[in-house]
C-alpha cells in the first residue's frame, strides 16, 4: 500500500518539484495550496494521476477541520510543510501577517500531526535564522540572530518543531534552506529569488539591479538537490531530528552572479546599483558537514550546472 504524504505549498516552486519526486517514488500525495504564489500549471503534467489530489486551502485558518474532511480518516505517513511567505522585505512591511503565515501555521501543522498520530513532519526553514553571522562558514551551532520578522518566525517555528519532538515524539526535521534556485521560480513575483529575476531581465536585455554594492555573498543551491534531500530523509525513515543546513558550502557574490548570467545568456544587460534594503543579510555560506554525515552524496549539482539547466528552462518559458 502506497504511503500518503501531505505537502503544504505543493504548487509552489520547491513544492511542485517535491511533488514530482514523491510521485516518482510511488507515494500518494495530497497538496494543500492557496495559490497566492503557487501555480496550478506547476502540477498540470500530473493531471489525471490518481495518486495526486490538489486542494485549494488557506492553511492559516482552521487547518484541522479542512484537512480532516479531506483525509476522511486515511492514515498519513508524513507532512512536508513548505507553505510560506518567503519575501524578507514583505515581512518587514507586514510583520503581523508574517507571523500568521510563517509561524502560526507551523504550530497548526504540528498539532494536527500530534492529534492524528502522523509519524514525521519536515519543515522548510531558512538561512535567515542566522542573520548576518560573522562566521565564514555558518554551521548549525552558530548563534541565531535573525534580522527580519521572516527569520524570527522561521526560528520560532524550529523551536516548536523541537518541542513537539521532545514532548509529543514526532520526528520533526527542519531544513535551513539557503538560496534555492531552478526552473519554475517565478521572476514576476515579489517572492522571487535573485537568480530568476536576473535571468528574466537578462533574456530581455534589461538592466540587472543590485541592491547595495554587490559584494554581499550567497550560497546558491539547486532545487533538485533540495528536493532529493527531503526525499532522502523521507525514504530512509530518518529518526534524526533537529535543524540541517541545506546549501552547497560555496559562496558567490551578487556581482559575480550577475556577470555570470549575462555571459551565459549572451545578454546586453548592464548592471546598476540601488540602495540596500532593510533586513537583508550581507554574507551567507553554509557549512553542510552535519547534513553530509547522513546524506553522504549531497549535493549533486554545482552552481554552473544548475544555472545551465535554469537558463534552458527560462529560454523555453519565454518563447
Amino acid at each position: 500500500m502506497k504511503k500518503l504524504v501531505v505537502v503544504t505549498g505543493g504548487a509552489g516552486f520547491i513544492g511542485s518539484h517535491t511533488v514530482d519526486y514523491l510521485l516518482k517514488n510511488k507515494y500518494q500525495v495530497i497538496v494543500l495550496d492557496d495559490f497566492s504564489t503557487g501555480r496550478r500549471e506547476n502540477l498540470e503534467h500530473h493531471s489525471g494521476n490518481p495518486d495526486l489530489e490538489v486542494y485549494e486551502v488557506n492553511i492559516v485558518t482552521r487547518l484541522w477541520s479542512k484537512l480532516s474532511a479531506i483525509l476522511n480518516d486515511r492514515p498519513v505517513h508524513s507532512i512536508i510543510h513548505l507553505a510560506a511567505q518567503t519575501a524578507v522585505v514583505q515581512s518587514v512591511a507586514d510583520p503581523i501577517q508574517d507571523v500568521k503565515v510563517n509561524y502560526s501555521t507551523t504550530i497548526e501543522v504540528l498539532e494536527f500531526a500530534k492529534i492524528n498520530n502522523i509519524k514525521s513532519v519536515f519543515f522548510a526553514s531558512s538561512a535567515a535564522v542566522y542573520g548576518d553571522c560573522s562566521d565564514e562558514l555558518i554551521s548549525e551551532k552558530a548563534q541565531c540572530q535573525p534580522l527580519s520578522p521572516y527569520g524570527i518566525n522561521k526560528l520560532g517555528s524550529e523551536m516548536y518543531m523541537e518541542y513537539y519532538k521532545k514532548v509529543h515524539n514526532i520526528n520533526a526535521t527542519s531544513f535551513r534552506f539557503f538560496n534555492v534556485f531552478g526552473p519554475r521560480q517565478d521572476p514576476m513575483s515579489s517572492y522571487s529569488g535573485v537568480i530568476s529575476i536576473f535571468f528574466d531581465r537578462a533574456l530581455k536585455n534589461k538592466d540587472l539591479v543590485i541592491f547595495g554594492d554587490g559584494q554581499q555573498t550567497r550560497d546558491f543551491v539547486y532545487v533538485e538537490d533540495v528536493v532529493q534531500n527531503i526525499l532522502f530523509f523521507l525514504n530512509e525513515n530518518m529518526s534524526s531530528v533537529g535543524a540541517y543546513n541545506v546549501g552547497t558550502s560555496t559562496k558567490t557574490t551578487i556581482t559575480e552572479l550577475a556577470e555570470f548570467i549575462i555571459e551565459m545568456t549572451g545578454s546586453k544587460s548592464k548592471i546598476i546599483h540601488k540602495e540596500s534594503r532593510p533586513g537583508e543579510i550581507i554574507h551567507s555560506q553554509a557549512s553542510i558537514e552535519k547534513l553530509k554525515k547522513i546524506n553522504k552524496t549531497f549535493p549533486n549539482y554545482a552552481l554552473e550546472n544548475g544555472l545551465q539547466i535554469t537558463t534552458d528552462w527560462f529560454r523555453e518559458a519565454t518563447i
